[in-house]
């Protein structure tokens, strides 16, 4: 087990990942804010869902994931078809135009990767990974990729 000290200077770092955040929220095109990228990328890793499964994904209320899912559709990113289980749920999709759009995330994100941690190793880059999918598995991310998941184009 870890020292106290270590603990609270993780603490500390970790406090500090919202500049990393905000610069990836800056990078985003305008026409698609963070929670509708979050949207489109979850659909991306999980496959098509309903609304309610959607909104424990990314943790907030339905009224909130609702707005994300309603401008991802109003751009043609995803579509919302009857669930025949329950003709009163929709069943949410990425379309081709959703895709496209991933494809932009993942490059603008990579872009912004390479140029910030242009001086890394591979090795260090590899071993952040590792240790940020520990980190999560330890808080039982539920949006974390299981390991039989095929890797989707970003993480917003």
């Amino acid at each position: 087990m870890a020292a106290q000290s270590q603990y609270a200077e993780l603490a500390r770092q970790l406090s500090a990942i919202g500049a990393i955040k905000r610069g990836l929220a800056r990078m985003l095109p305008a026409e698609c804010p963070s929670g509708t990228a979050a949207v489109l990328t979850l659909l991306d890793r999980h496959g098509e869902m309903r609304m309610s499964r959607l909104a424990e994904l990314l943790a907030v209320d339905t009224s909130v994931t609702s707005r994300h899912v309603a401008h991802a559709a109003e751009r043609g990113w995803i579509e919302r078809s009857p669930d025949p289980g329950d003709r009163r749920s929709r069943i949410l999709r990425l379309t081709p135009a959703g895709l496209d759009m991933l494809d932009e995330l993942a490059r603008r994100t990579t872009d912004m990767f390479a140029h910030h941690l242009e001086d890394w190793s591979d090795d260090d880059v590899g071993q952040l990974i590792v240790m940020l999918a520990r980190l999560r598995d330890s808080f039982g991310d539920c949006r974390a990729r299981h390991h039989d998941e095929p890797h989707s184009r970003t993480s917003v």
